[in-house]
């Protein structure tokens, strides 16, 4: 009897090979999309931590945390110390349970003089994983060319050696930009001039060990000072930066150096756009912006958390940055 041996044609194993190829090309789009859902879902749960840690802290010391110590362009006497100390997101530590990390910093002493196995230490709850893993949140000290007023009044340029340590992926909100970033004394980086949540403050100053140090900080924000609502005004957002800029200074520096205020606070609104794409180059003032397609993330002062569209028009993303500008936007028009 003759034998018949079952199989495939060859035929048969390329149109199988066919079919195979065809489903995982409609397959892997499906796959991409649930990874890219999981981690914005984890991009928002980290900034729903960090505005509850934001509330907790503001319970405490009834006002919110100042984004940095900084004085004004011509210090106030009494108020002329400090700029380079720790950030807010150093200060909210306790509060996202790490106490212990905490403790080891000196919010009175320059960034730089603290030890680089603690600036060096990057959070998971302040790192966006559609950008950064933890082990890839860190820039180097590097050597650049900046722009500083002398005495004279005038302007030069000197070198200087920004330190390095962990990057992150979320700004407070420093505010719009209408007071100003021209170089007068209006501007909005200048301690008290921000009109957001989190913003630059001067610090009281004091002497400790024979020399004047920042003490408590003065430009205090609180609840009372949001008067367009605590739900309609941002409180952390997602920080623009674009994948050649990662971890370099200073679209993306170090995020606890109060010195680098790009690093942990931005501004939005008219001049200031979200960015519409992650490869969107820069503007002369950094904002917000993500990673995320057709979403960028919010929390706002209320501690609730949404994706905002980037296409959205920058006169509204300027009036939820401004914290009392009496222009509240309906959440139907965002």
């Amino acid at each position: 009897m003759r034998q018949i041996r079952a199989g495939f044609t060859l035929v048969e194993l390329l149109v199988v090979i066919a079919i195979i190829g065809v489903l995982m090309g409609l397959l892997l789009p499906a796959v991409q999309y649930a990874r890219e859902a999981a981690r914005n879902s984890s991009c928002l749960n980290n900034i729903r931590q960090i505005a509850l840690a934001t509330s907790n802290f503001e319970a405490a010391q009834q006002a919110f945390p100042p984004a940095r110590i900084y004085q004004k362009q011509v210090g106030t006497p009494g108020l002329d110390c400090g700029g380079e100390e720790p950030s807010w997101l150093v200060r909210i530590m306790p509060y996202v349970e790490q106490q212990n990390l905490f403790g080891k910093w000196d919010l009175s002493k320059r960034y730089r003089d603290h030890d680089p196995a603690i600036t060096a230490v990057p959070l998971p709850v302040y790192i966006c994983p559609s950008r950064h893993s933890v082990d890839s949140a860190n820039t180097p000290p590097v050597d650049m060319s900046v722009i500083v007023r002398l005495p004279c009044g005038c302007h030069g340029r000197i070198q200087i050696t920004v330190v390095g340590g962990a990057t992150g992926d979320y700004a407070g909100n420093h505010g719009d930009p209408t007071p100003g970033a021209t170089g007068g004394p209006n501007d909005y980086y200048y301690g008290g001039n921000g009109n957001g949540i989190i913003i630059s403050s001067q610090a009281r100053c004091i002497m400790r060990d024979g020399q004047r140090v920042p003490g408590p900080w003065v430009d205090r924000v609180r609840i009372s000072d949001v008067r367009d609502g605590l739900s309609n005004t941002f409180l952390v957002g997602e920080l623009q930066v674009r994948p050649a800029d990662l971890n370099t200074m200073p679209y993306n520096g170090p995020l606890y150096n109060g010195e680098d205020l790009a690093a942990f606070a931005r501004v939005g609104g008219p001049g200031v756009p979200l960015t519409r794409t992650r490869d969107e180059a820069p503007g002369p003032i950094l904002g917000f912006g993500s990673w995320h397609p057709n979403s960028c993330n919010f929390a706002f002062g209320d501690g609730s958390v949404r994706g905002i569209d980037p296409l959205i028009d920058t006169q509204t993303l300027g009036y939820l940055c401004n914290r009392a500008d009496g222009q509240v936007i309906a959440d139907t028009n965002l």
